[in-house]
């Protein structure tokens, strides 16, 4: 092992030992303390648009809370894929959402409209199969909403609009992408708010049930009402 010389082994002994050095230390080291400290308040400090307790990560980390919203982002797009290839291999999309045409008249949907806002749900048959307003807001959803935010969130990304240029004249920049991007991730929010609550007044257990299993219980007294 190398040694140092005499000389430089009383010097460098000298130098650590040096009452004057370890007085700038201490300082320094209560200087640095001090401003992370008051970083850490002042960051603290800042006023939070969701609690800690619902959001990833608790605290306030801008670019983590980037890398999560990336992750569940990959996973959203995925499984939104998996969903699109089976809707269309097993005509799910044609067979269960696409309205009839005596559906989409103006007395049937307002209709519909009223009896969804006095919460009266179908019975008998009926209530085995989507109406009118459930098929144009599932194929709106579906079709245009979530498209357009995955977009938009695509569009934000450098390294994306990279690859894809046009995005970013598509949308008017990354600005306007950025709003709707709020806009449309704000409305799917609201879509799945409104989904629960009607699932939770219509029917938990036997909605849940179906969801699950692809079991849906219909009341035999109103199935006995339908006319054969």
């Amino acid at each position: 092992m190398r040694t140092l010389p005499t000389a430089d082994r009383k010097r460098d002994n000298n130098a650590v030992a040096d009452p004057e050095l370890l007085v700038v230390a201490a300082d320094l080291y209560d200087l640095a303390h001090k401003l992370v400290a008051e970083y850490v308040a002042l960051f603290e400090a800042t006023a939070r648009g969701f609690p800690a307790w619902i959001t990833l990560p608790s605290y306030q980390d801008l670019a983590t809370g980037r890398r999560w919203h990336f992750f569940f982002a990959w996973l959203f797009v995925i499984n939104g894929l998996i969903y699109m290839a089976y809707g269309v291999i097993a005509r799910h999309f044609r067979r269960d959402l696409l309205p009839a045409q005596g559906e989409l008249t103006p007395g049937n949907l307002r209709h519909e409209i009223v009896d969804h806002a006095r919460l009266r749900f179908p019975k008998g048959e009926k209530a085995g199969h989507y109406n009118a307003l459930q098929k144009l807001t599932y194929l709106f959803v579906i079709f245009l909403l979530l498209p357009v935010m995955i977009a938009t969130g695509l569009t934000m990304s450098p390294g994306f609009d990279a690859f894809a240029p046009w995005l970013i004249d598509l949308f008017g920049g990354r600005q306007s992408a950025r709003t709707l991007h709020f806009i449309t991730a704000s409305a799917l929010v609201a879509f799945v708010v409104v989904h629960v609550a009607m699932v939770l007044v219509s029917g938990v257990f036997n909605n849940m049930r179906s969801m699950i299993t692809g079991r849906y219980a219909i009341d035999v007294d109103d199935l006995s009402k339908v006319k054969p």
